[in-house]
């Protein structure tokens, strides 16, 4: 469906323009919502420095503030937590991994799902509820489960992953930044010749975006990764992405915001976002605990909360929270540990060396917002990581936490322009955020300043 949205703008010079807006709210072949807008505006021509408000300080807010700095912006930071990086960013899998950048929507999906529900560590629970939204994006999601959909989203995903990997290794190399950060690579392991041949669909796409990737047998795992040693027969085979990388999503996120602080960021800790006042097609202040702030532009990185602030404007972002849990555990025996990251293909669970420190990430229960912490789901985070490294780690000191990973029904975030002038939106990332974050950062930095993105975006 078709809107036309007419607004003034009043220009330095106090003429009133009149500009007739064209805007669709346009959805792919398989339900997933692009929102763009035609035409431009003074303040956001190429190279205008502007006043920008970025609501959200996890990782994807952080980056996008660092970069938006960079692009010459003055940028103010607010976020209801006490610091940088308290939700979703504190304490996810560690994996920075463009090749693994796969929809949770894949063909065979449904029928896994069904076996899910009977299995006693199952990677995706969904809680009893009766929730339009929920019930909606899951239509959606199903509707995605198929082969050429699979590809196209996947595709998308990896376009952006390899981006924000190169973006980070140029952050890395300009600032000099740390975060337990490990550049060898991540394995997939499969437990079962069905998941080597299933694989094969993942490797028809890294081949033709260009992804490096190794094909490993059993003893090739255990060569990548020593500390297989003692579960050697339970591996089939494994994919290894030696680009890819490992880190301290939490660490990171707090260091760059210090960084950001250097460049004349301003960081509001503690102070909620109520809501967005809308005056003749554009944004004119955000509403928060502490009053009403301005800007010339407002970015919304809100993660699983986007949806609610942008919704009242006739935004409808298919962004909804699916919870991930992680346990992080000392190490006790360097020779059991993982070097990297290993993808348990068996239960959808990532094992991530962080420093003297391993990270045990995955599972996708929907419940909306809810943060309890379950017993069951620690079990199957301990289940898996003791599976395969034994001993490794020190589960009697293991912390347990949750996160409301932001997820779309295709995998793909939501990156660029809403159908209002001067909001965008950086959110919808689900279990990539950390991989996806510094390339999000700068292509939304790019279109905030009337620039053209590094990579193709209009799709995202």
């Amino acid at each position: 469906m078709s809107y036309e949205l007419i607004f003034d703008i009043i220009g330095k010079s106090s003429k009133i323009i009149r500009i007739i807006v064209p805007w669709a709210l346009l959805f792919s072949k398989k339900s997933r919502v692009i929102a763009d807008i035609y035409g431009g505006q003074e303040a956001m021509e190429s190279g205008a420095k502007m006043k920008v408000v970025v609501l959200g300080a996890g990782v994807i807010g952080v980056t996008s503030a660092w970069y938006l700095a960079k692009a010459g912006h003055e940028v103010t930071v607010i976020d209801r937590q006490p610091a940088a990086a308290l939700e979703t960013s504190f304490a996810n899998a560690g994996e920075i991994s463009p090749g693994y950048s796969s929809p949770w929507a894949a063909p065979g999906i449904p029928v896994k799902a069904l076996k899910w529900m009977f299995m006693e560590h199952a990677p995706l629970i969904i809680q009893p509820k009766l929730d339009w939204t929920r019930l909606s994006w899951m239509a959606r999601m199903l509707m995605n489960c198929t082969s050429e959909a699979y590809a196209v989203n996947k595709s998308r995903m990896v376009r952006l992953a390899e981006y924000s990997r190169d973006c980070l290794m140029e952050l890395r190399a300009e600032t000099s930044i740390s975060y337990d950060e490990r550049t060898q690579g991540t394995l997939q392991l499969f437990r079962t010749e069905k998941q080597v041949a299933a694989a094969e669909k993942d490797i028809a796409v890294l081949k033709a975006d260009g992804v490096p990737f190794e094909v490993l047998d059993a003893e090739a795992c255990v060569a990548a990764e020593p500390g297989l040693a003692s579960a050697r027969d339970k591996i089939a085979g494994g994919l290894r992405l030696p680009g890819d990388e490992t880190g301290d999503c939490f660490k990171f996120t707090q260091s760059l915001a210090e960084m950001a602080k250097a460049l004349g960021v301003t960081f509001r800790h503690g102070v909620g976002i109520d809501g967005l006042e809308v005056d003749l097609g554009r944004v004119v202040a955000a509403r928060t605990s502490e009053g009403r702030v301005t800007a010339d532009a407002f970015v919304v990185a809100l993660g699983s909360y986007s949806s609610k602030l942008v919704s009242p404007f006739g935004i409808k972002l298919p962004v909804y929270p699916v919870k991930g849990y992680s346990i992080t555990v000392p190490v006790v025996d360097e020779a059991r540990a993982p070097v990297s990251t290993v993808m348990d293909e068996t239960h959808k669970i990532a094992i991530t060396r962080l420093g003297d420190r391993i990270r045990v990430g995955g599972m996708a229960e929907i419940a909306g917002f809810d943060m309890s912490l379950s017993p069951k789901r620690q079990a199957t985070l301990t289940h898996s990581v003791e599976d395969l490294f034994g001993g490794a780690g020190d589960q009697s000191r293991a912390q347990f936490w949750c996160g409301l990973r932001p997820m779309t029904p295709d995998g793909t975030p939501v990156v660029g322009r809403s159908p209002i002038a001067n909001l965008f939106l950086n959110t919808g990332h689900g279990t990539l955020g950390w991989t996806m974050a510094a390339g999000s950062g700068r292509v939304l930095a790019d279109i905030v300043s009337g620039r053209r993105a590094g990579i193709e975006s209009e799709d995202l």
